[in-house]
């Protein structure tokens, strides 16, 4: 097991925060016209965590005592782990939930689209929604946290037998209905949803949350170059982070719309990561004929750390399926990541993001 990363403490200087903010749809939340507004999203059925006060010393990098491992939270530390499927198509606007979680990762999917796969322990919402069947690559990108709790709605038949060999507890519908339901306001498939309390019910031996390679810093690392936005491209689908000052986080938009919260507002993110990935053919479908890319995880690659409205260069490094993901800047350390939830954009390699 690897070292806690709050014991792995080095000097960081405060950078500089960028004061710049595009004016592009997406900013901040909407009040009901698509016009931006300036709205703050609550955590459903709970409360987030105040992270401004429990963010480590201006100077130190780590994770501070206590928080969660994930999103350096407050309070956050041994706390069980769910990962759930979201839809991530225009359909499944408003997401529920989806602004408790620590970690959002976007995955392409068939024809272009994406998929979330979302990282639940600090917080748990009161509910998750709209819920979506699992991909190949959810196998290796959740090894990464123990064993956890995997909500989803479906799989392919002949990906099944790899999901029970998997290191996860399998809380799917395919399991039972105990904790899913269906929302009467929404159509079919989008109206799927889950309540996370009761899906944990169904994994009391659920991993509690752990170290995977992020460490945090109160203050925005030195260097980095000032960034209004950053575009991540798929075939058929996108994501949009916009630096917003006034709340100091980067206002999510997807597929060219502000990301709608159920919980009131729009998505926002304290840090982006986009990380780029070698994808290949996964051998896996769907019924209409659209081909599944296996998104590879494991492994290094480079990417761009968004925070503080500054974007850094890293190198991203897995060792193995049980291994952490770090991100190492130019000197060779840890880039330090905002305390508050991340999203994580899995990109191809051979698709690079947009910075503007």
């Amino acid at each position: 097991m690897r070292a806690p990363v709050h014991h792995r403490v080095r000097v960081a200087t405060a950078a500089g925060l960028a004061l710049a903010v595009l004016g592009l749809t997406g900013c901040s939340g909407s009040d009901g016209s698509g016009a931006p507004t300036a709205s703050t999203p609550a955590a459903s059925g709970g409360s987030t965590p105040t992270e401004s006060a429990t963010s480590p010393g201006p100077d130190s990098v780590g994770i501070p005592a206590g928080a969660s491992p994930f999103s350096g939270r407050a309070g956050g530390a041994d706390k069980p782990v769910l990962v759930v499927k979201f839809d991530n198509t225009l359909n499944a606007q408003p997401h529920s939930g989806l602004s408790s979680a620590d970690i959002v990762y976007i995955e392409e999917v068939e024809f272009g689209l994406t998929r979330i796969a979302a990282v639940f322990s600090s917080v748990l919402p009161h509910d998750v929604g709209p819920i979506r069947s699992a991909r190949i690559s959810d196998i290796d990108l959740l090894s990464q946290f123990g064993k956890p709790a995997f909500a989803y709605s479906g799989a392919q038949h002949k990906m099944r037998p790899l999901l029970a060999a998997a290191s996860i507890y399998d809380v799917s519908g395919d399991k039972g209905p105990a904790g899913y339901y269906r929302d009467p306001g929404r159509r079919a498939p989008y109206n799927f949803f889950g309540i996370p309390k009761e899906l944990l019910a169904r994994a009391p031996g659920a991993s509690k949350a752990q170290d995977v390679g992020f460490v945090f810093s109160a203050a925005a690392p030195p260097g980095g170059t000032p960034t209004r936005s950053v575009t991540a491209r798929y075939p058929d689908s996108s994501a949009v982070f916009v630096w917003n000052s006034a709340l100091q986080s980067w206002d999510v938009v997807l597929n060219a719309r502000p990301a709608r919260a159920t919980e009131g507002g729009t998505q926002h993110a304290a840090t982006v990561v986009i990380q780029y990935v070698a994808q290949h053919d996964s051998g896996f479908g769907d019924k209409f004929g659209g081909k599944t890319p296996k998104l590879e995880t494991i492994g290094s690659g480079t990417g761009i750390v968004l925070r503080n409205g500054r974007s850094y260069t890293v190198t991203w490094t897995r060792p193995s399926a049980t291994s952490g993901t770090s991100f190492t800047g130019a000197d060779g350390q840890p880039l330090p990541f905002a305390v508050g939830q991340i999203w994580v954009a899995l990109v191809n390699k051979t698709t690079k993001a947009v910075l503007r």
